[in-house]
């Protein structure tokens, strides 16, 4: 009940009576939220893209892998058994080994068995066979291969290390040079991963500042920009990977191809982020809050990247998680055609140019397997950009 003063008796000639509440005006009195509700119809533009995106599952699990993934960039030298360029020419061309539990009936732990093997003069390959009456106990937390980490500590400590110095422990088999497979795998996983992350910061910066420029001018700016991206984007794209991996110098260090396969995604994938900036532009810049930002004085550089860009930044979030895998797929293409990153480094692409022979990938399959990376790492992307896509749209 509210505190209410009734008024007099209606007569003849008189006002109807009526009640006046005397209490001060709240205009949220009528729709009270609980504090649940309050979360959701008070909560930020952010706090609505978070709500909607959790509850997107397979989203929240591929970003929790590409978390995982990105991790352990920062530790490979402590999570790969062995050295990058550690070699075992005893064991060159090892299957993959099982790793074992128990015993004849006992419980050990997790082994393996020491390995033996045999030439096929037929085949031209060697047979392994495993010493079922010989367990080699797996160590954890160990000392093994020395390395440089992050190229500032020497330390020797690892993960998981092989038995001993003469059992080899090759959990993804070994290469032509009796190379761990697993580790190289680890490793080239922090220059495939990178490389996209920085690719990626490239192609954003152009295509921001061109579609910038084009959708808050318009007129010749517009038109100069948009026949330069049609031409852009009528030149295949394969063919220009290769023609512009190929004028890189053959006396460049690693790290320099390395950084020029990088701008070299940036530069040929923008044109597309690009164009979805202008467009939105084009709209925004009508608007009143833009508006009155120039009659305020506002430079056009503040306006479009203070006012405008905030406005679809989560447009922007998801464009880059689609973005990133195609720059990771252009990098393994040039390096598994040996127009990309070279031998010391070693990428996901490296590891595959290996396996080029048909010969090679029949007789030892697990050359392969640097595939299943890119793979997962692709479709990881790919549904954490639906995802993203999907918590950013205010229409769904």
């Amino acid at each position: 009940m509210t505190d209410t003063t009734q008024g007099q008796p209606a007569t003849r000639g008189s006002t109807l009576p009526h009640f006046v509440s005397q209490k001060p005006f709240d205009p949220y009195d009528v729709e009270r939220l609980n504090p649940a509700l309050e979360k959701i119809y008070m909560a930020s533009q952010w706090r609505m893209m978070w709500l909607r995106f959790r509850r997107h599952k397979v989203a929240i699990f591929c970003g929790i892998v590409l978390l995982a993934m990105y991790g352990a960039i920062l530790c490979v030298e402590f999570l790969a058994p062995y050295g990058q360029h550690s070699r075992n020419v005893d064991y060159i061309y090892t299957p993959p080994q099982d790793v074992h539990w128990f015993h004849e009936g006992e419980f050990v732990g997790p082994f393996v068995y020491a390995l033996d093997y045999r030439l096929d003069m037929e085949d031209l390959q060697r047979i392994y066979t495993e010493k079922t009456d010989d367990p080699r106990p797996i160590r954890f937390f160990c000392k093994g291969d020395s390395y440089k980490f992050w190229n500032l500590i020497e330390a020797d400590s690892h993960l998981v290390c092989p038995p001993d110095a003469e059992t080899p422990f090759f959990l993804l088999g070994s290469d032509r040079l009796g190379r761990d497979m697993l580790s190289r795998i680890l490793y080239g996983m922090r220059i495939s991963l990178t490389i996209g992350l920085f690719g990626v910061a490239v192609s954003f910066f152009l295509g921001i500042v061109f579609g910038g420029l084009a959708g808050y001018y318009g007129g010749w700016v517009d038109d100069l920009l948009q026949r330069t991206i049609e031409v852009l984007r009528s030149i295949p794209h394969l063919p220009l990977w290769l023609a512009l991996a190929a004028i890189l110098p053959v006396h460049w260090s690693p790290m320099l191809v390395f950084f020029g396969i990088t701008i070299i995604l940036g530069l040929i994938d923008w044109t597309g982020l690009a164009r979805a900036v202008r467009s939105r532009l084009l709209s925004l810049r009508e608007e009143d809050f833009c508006v009155a930002a120039q009659l305020m004085g506002a430079k056009p550089s503040r306006i479009i990247f203070r006012h405008l860009m905030p406005s679809f930044m989560s447009h922007l979030i998801a464009s880059a998680t689609l973005a990133i895998p195609s720059m990771i797929l252009g990098e393994t293409a040039l390096s598994f055609l040996g127009l990309g990153i070279r031998p010391p480094i070693t990428s996901w692409g490296v590891l595959l140019n290996e396996a080029q022979n048909i010969n090679v990938v029949a007789l030892y399959p697990w050359l392969m397997l640097p595939i299943v990376p890119v793979i997962v790492v692709v479709l990881a992307f790919n549904f954490l950009g639906d995802g993203l896509r999907d918590a950013a749209d205010p229409y769904r």
